[in-house]
Parts: C-alpha cells; sequence; structure tokens
C-alpha cells in the first residue's frame, strides 16, 4: 500500500528543459506582445498600451500550459494540483491564506507611503489631498468637482479591495505562470533558491515595458535591476502564500491587491511634491525594507518550512494502514 505523497505531481529534480522552455516562451510572448510599443515609436503613450500590458500578462500562463501539455514529461497528473489551482483543501486555510495575500499585500504599499512619509522621502496631504485634487482637475480641464475630495477619497480606498476582485482576471495569468508552474518546479533546488530565481526571472520577464520607463520611469538597466529587485522581495512573499497553502489563488489574490493598491500614493501626496518611483514608488526601496521585515520575520516563526503536498513523504512501508494526510514539512 501506498503513501497518497506517492503519487504527488510534484517533482523530486528540477525538469530543466520544460523550465527553460518555459522561460524561453514566457519572455518570447511578452516582447511579441509588447512589439507594437517599440515599433510606434510612442512608447507607453501608443494607443491601447494599456490592453497591451494587460495582454502580456498572460505570457506566463500560456506558457506554462504550452510547456505541461507538451514539453514536460511525465505531465504533470492531476496538473490542476500542480498548479495549485485544485483541490481547494482545507478551505479554511486556502480562505484564510487568500485573505492575508489580499489585504497584506494592499497594506504594504500603503505602509510603504507612510514609512517614506516619516523619514520626509515624501509628502503629503491627508486633509486638502491637494495632489489628487489637481489631478482631478488636469483630468477634467479645471472644470470644478460637485463631490467633496474628501469623499472621494473614501470611495477610492473603499472600493481598493474590489479593484483588486477585477484585478485578479489578469494577475492569473502570470501567477499560474510563476507561482503556479515554476515555484514548484523549481522547488527540488530548495525553498529559497526557488524563490529567489523565480523572482528574478518574473522581474527580468518586465523587461519590454520597463525600458519603456514602465514603473520607475528608468528606461535602462537600472529600471530593470530596480524590477528584479521588487520582484525578488514581493515574490518571496507571493511564494511563501502559494507554499504555505498548497494553491495558487492566495498569490492571484496578492498579486492583484498589490496592483490595486499601487494608486494609493497619488491619493494622499500633497500637490508639487516630487517623487522618486526608485525609492517610494510600490516596488522601490522602501518596500523592499519592509517586505524584507516581513520576509525575516517569518522565517523566524519558521513559516517557509510548511508546505502542504508540496513536500513528499518517505513511502509507507507495505504494512501501513492508509492516510489522507497531505505531505507537509
Amino acid at each position: 500500500m501506498s503513501s497518497p505523497a506517492e503519487s504527488s505531481p510534484f517533482p523530486t529534480r528540477v525538469p530543466w528543459i520544460p523550465v527553460t522552455a518555459f522561460v524561453v516562451i514566457a519572455f518570447g510572448l511578452a516582447w511579441l506582445i509588447a512589439l507594437p510599443l517599440w515599433l510606434s515609436g510612442r512608447g507607453l503613450a501608443t494607443p491601447g498600451a494599456t490592453f497591451l500590458i494587460s495582454g502580456m500578462m498572460y505570457a506566463p500562463a500560456i506558457a506554462a500550459l504550452v510547456v505541461a501539455f507538451f514539453i514536460q514529461r511525465p505531465r504533470p497528473r492531476p496538473l490542476p494540483e500542480y498548479l495549485g489551482l485544485w483541490p481547494l483543501r482545507p478551505v479554511k486555510r486556502v480562505i484564510g491564506m487568500t485573505l492575508i495575500g489580499l489585504f497584506g499585500s494592499m497594506l504594504l504599499v500603503i505602509v510603504g507611503v507612510f514609512v517614506s512619509a516619516a523619514f520626509g522621502l515624501v509628502h503629503l496631504d491627508l486633509v486638502h489631498f491637494s495632489g489628487f485634487q489637481r489631478l482631478l482637475e488636469v483630468s477634467s480641464h479645471g472644470r470644478s468637482i460637485p463631490v467633496p475630495i474628501g469623499l472621494l477619497v473614501l470611495i477610492q480606498l473603499v472600493s481598493l479591495p474590489f479593484g483588486a476582485l477585477f484585478n485578479a482576471f489578469a494577475t492569473i495569468g502570470e501567477e499560474l505562470g510563476w507561482r503556479g508552474w515554476l515555484l514548484p518546479s523549481l522547488r527540488p533546488l530548495g525553498t529559497w533558491p526557488a524563490l529567489i530565481i523565480t523572482g528574478a526571472v518574473w522581474g527580468l520577464w518586465h523587461s519590454p515595458v520597463i525600458l519603456l520607463g514602465y514603473d520607475f520611469a528608468q528606461p535602462n538597466a537600472l529600471g530593470v535591476l530596480m524590477m528584479v529587485g521588487g520582484c525578488v522581495f514581493v515574490g518571496i512573499l507571493f511564494g511563501w502564500l502559494r507554499l504555505r497553502s498548497g494553491s495558487v489563488w492566495p498569490s492571484v489574490f496578492a498579486h492583484a491587491g498589490f496592483n490595486a493598491a499601487g494608486g494609493f500614493l497619488a491619493l494622499v501626496a500633497a500637490a508639487g511634491t516630487r517623487v522618486s518611483p526608485v525609492i517610494v514608488g510600490p516596488l522601490g526601496l522602501v518596500p523592499w525594507a519592509i517586505a524584507a521585515v516581513i520576509i525575516i520575520v517569518l522565517a523566524l516563526t519558521g513559516q517557509f518550512k510548511k508546505q502542504p503536498r508540496l513536500v513528499r513523504k518517505r513511502p509507507l512501508p507495505e504494512w501501513a494502514p492508509p492516510t489522507d494526510a497531505p505531505a507537509s514539512l
């Protein structure tokens, strides 16, 4: 009689050929989708740029599915479990980790803004919201806003979780590839190498738009380096959600929440404030430091060692009674 862990779809060795194919396909599709932004000569100002950037987010999912169905041998079975899509059990753990990911990622961005303000890196206006009001005036061509600015800010804040739910339709495209397929495939290297490599690859994958000035306004090697660093730190947290829950859904909603909260600084910054996205942006140096503190706390409390259904146990002896317990550390 064998343990259920023996039938686990997760590899005991890194499938390097599928991993290489996955990276090539994901990167190739990203550059192909972003190509019109480069050919137009207008970069991020190209009409439909937002649509193209959103389309890029599905490249990792496509790469994962192509590799799983046509390249990886033996094919992961069951594939939904390999990708962390199903089964959702235990339900309480998956839901709990999803909520932690959703609200924790938004809180990471928001705390980063206030920490930056505490060190004088950005000036906030939490009374008149002058920066946000200036943005509204510009977008409305100087017309007065009929709704009190404070109410508009409150509406924006309340709508963040709902915006995250909408963003999840796009972030699943990335997470299905990075945390769904690549992280478990690299897991035989060890937890930390798998998390760091996945984050670094994720960051480099953004190069087609980073080199156009996306996120950091640095269309150069510095912008790419900042993206890699930010994705490593944030990716470790998203990866922890994946490993700790055994499901990709917590990282999907964490990614969605992070993106939804990305514009928080624009709501609270004072008018005329000069902001360096390299330092105080959602993936800037200040959030790196905050993420590093969280990662250290998780590591010291042993949270990275709890990985249900992502680590095989030794097979049970023939005389051992059956068990339905998932494999875990």
